[in-house]
């Protein structure tokens, strides 16, 4: 059984995606697909192009940048890490995207965290908060450990210090920022660089709302974490399962023809062999 996963060929490990394809395993009995691009039409951009954009932003940005975009998602942390260095500006990020990279230091050292020259770490009141809570972290000395490392400051600072930033945001570090003090101007900028869906979301309306008050829209940075209709294609006639198992995804059922011995499953069916 062989689990496609959210693989993309618009990533900074592409390289990995053409390999599987050039070389698939071979005598795959059920090949599990997602398929949550299949609605949508046409390429995507790359991270190297985004990475080229960021930094036309940061260049005409007089003040700070806000960008909010995924703390899981390494490769956009790391497209955005370059562009901050290439446009000479000063990445901040929150001790959760601090953790995840450090978390994944063991398998490369070629992640950015903390220590490295160009990143900083802001700690307020709702990530400790976060960490403490034994039944959602439960990690406090995470937090402690960024605070005491001298690369970290509050949120006060960012109203305090260098313009010269790029900092990490999610409705929650926004309210920290604007609780302490930090005030949004016409010269900031702020990014959304993940799927625009989640701006209608519940909660997510303090972004928007806070940056239009000062004359500041929104600017969409951002490529798909999916495969594209083309790639997913290449990837099932490659694999060539002798099933192939339709998971995740809206409109499978219009897509059924064009992939190779489709079993579809309705909820809770079970495939036996």
């Amino acid at each position: 059984m062989l689990y496609s996963g959210d693989f993309r060929r618009t990533g900074r490990k592409s390289v990995l995606a053409d390999r599987m394809l050039e070389q698939p395993p071979s005598g795959v009995d059920v090949l599990l697909m997602e398929g949550t691009t299949l609605c949508r039409s046409g390429g995507y951009p790359t991270e190297s192009e985004l990475e080229l954009k960021f930094v036309e932003c940061f260049n005409r940005t007089a003040g700070r940048v806000f960008v909010a975009w995924s703390s899981q998602n390494i490769d956009r942390t790391v497209t955005i890490f370059r562009a901050c260095k290439r446009a000479g500006r000063t990445l901040v990020l929150d001790p959760y995207a601090l953790d995840v990279l450090d978390r994944l230091a063991a398998f490369s050292n070629n992640l950015p965290r903390l220590g490295w020259e160009g990143l900083r770490a802001v700690v307020t009141t709702s990530i400790s908060r976060l960490y403490e809570n034994p039944d959602r972290l439960g990690k406090p000395e995470v937090v402690d450990r960024i605070a005491r490392s001298g690369q970290a400051f509050g949120a006060a600072r960012l109203e305090e210090g260098d313009r010269r930033t790029v900092i990490m945001l999610r409705p929650p570090l926004l309210r920290d920022f604007l609780r302490t003090g930090v005030v949004l101007t016409g010269a900031d900028a702020w990014v959304f660089s993940m799927w625009s869906g989640y701006l209608d979301r519940p909660g997510y309306d303090v972004v928007p709302d806070s940056f239009a008050a000062v004359g500041v829209d929104p600017e969409l940075i951002h490529t798909s974490g999916h495969a594209s209709t083309e790639d997913l294609l290449a990837f099932a006639r490659a694999v060539s399962p002798k099933t192939l198992v339709p998971v995740h995804g809206e409109v499978w059922d219009d897509h059924v023809k064009d992939f190779p011995a489709v079993r579809r499953l309705a909820d809770d069916e079970v495939l036996g062999f």
